[in-house]
């Protein structure tokens, strides 16, 4: 019987698979939900480089937020990555939402890139 931490990565690989037919050269955002924080990455697969990333672990983030394992953290920070993909000209990415499912925190950080103007 496969451990948890290998089904997690089967499901990772999976999703990343279905990201990699349909991105079209697109470039991916990359979550990464904690347990205390919440992260995100804007990644030039081809390059293998990551151009913008947030996190709720940043100096001015941690005295702001009252945690990071929370919705309004999540908000906070995909507002934040949208901003900082709008000033090093990215519009459209590809959601990566890794082994997580599409609800909760990762639901919301999807969202508020969303209203930022971040196209997925």
């Amino acid at each position: 019987m496969l451990s948890a931490k290998e089904l997690k990565d089967r499901r990772a690989k999976r999703n990343r698979y279905q990201i990699a037919q349909k991105s079209h050269g697109r470039l991916r955002l990359s979550v990464h939900r904690s347990e205390r924080n919440i992260s995100v990455q804007i990644i030039d697969d081809k390059a293998g480089k990551t151009i913008v990333a947030a996190s709720t672990l940043e100096e001015d983030l941690r005295k702001k937020l009252k945690t990071g394992a929370n919705k309004e953290a999540a908000k906070t920070i995909g507002t934040l990555v949208a901003e900082r993909a709008k000033k090093a000209g990215i519009t459209e990415v590809v959601f990566d939402r890794g082994a997580y499912l599409y609800h909760g925190r990762v639901k919301e950080l999807a969202e508020a890139a969303r209203e930022a103007g971040l196209s997925f």
